[in-house]
């Protein structure tokens, strides 16, 4: 990934939270005919290794967890806050006409190692794990639980993935918020990106102003 000084997150911290707010991550690797993507929703153990770990499930029918081998390298792309940036927000261009067009977005490549675990008590584990997380979003006051199915429904749909974990080796953030901007044309863009309601990418750019200070 091309990485410019002024556009790299160096904070892991605020790179694993955009996994978590935004966990559906493309997984790439080299499969049988060449390269390959699985959309897939991940969940983030800190507590997975020196760097942390992925963790997630794919179907069965799914030829990935077939054709990779333990310990393959891969690589997870999780994008966050993205939307395009008019030349027009900036003041500096109704005065010299010298802007153009840009996108901003917020881009987090996760590379690790790959391990399948075909094994029930796993798999049981990383469904009830990112149930819990994602039924704790939708407000609901009784969340869904696997405890609502009947036991042997659960069985056979456990029986129908496998389990997948990613090592993590390296992670690199990218946050492109138009830090390249002087201040007020960034706040010209803040302004106009609420207005259209792109209020994520408009409070990310608002938020690296509030670090660069």
């Amino acid at each position: 990934m091309y990485l410019p000084p002024h556009f790299t997150q160096p904070d892991p911290d605020a790179a694993r939270a955009l996994i978590a707010t935004h966990p559906l991550g493309a997984l790439v690797r080299n499969g049988s005919d060449g390269l390959d993507a699985d959309h897939l929703p991940f969940l983030f153990d800190r507590e997975g290794g020196p760097h942390g770990r992925l963790v997630a499930h794919v179907a069965r029918a799914n030829p990935l967890w077939r054709e990779v081998h333990d310990g393959e390298p891969v690589l997870v792309i999780f994008r966050g806050a993205q939307a395009y940036v008019s030349p027009n927000w900036y003041p500096s261009k109704h005065e010299a006409h010298r802007q153009v067009p840009t996108w901003n977005y917020q881009i987090v490549h996760v590379h690790g190692t790959i391990v399948v675990h075909d094994d029930v008590r796993y798999v049981r584990g990383v469904v009830a794990r990112l149930t819990r997380e994602h039924e704790a979003r939708t407000g609901a006051v009784r969340p869904w639980k696997m405890g609502d199915a009947p036991p042997a429904y659960i069985d056979e749909m456990l029986d129908k993935i496998v389990g997948i974990e990613v090592a993590i080796t390296r992670l690199t953030a990218k946050w492109k918020l138009s830090q390249n901007k002087d201040e007020r044309d960034r706040r010209g863009a803040i302004q106009a990106l609420r207005e259209q309601g792109e209020d994520p990418v408009a409070d990310a750019i608002e938020a690296t102003l509030a670090t660069s200070r």
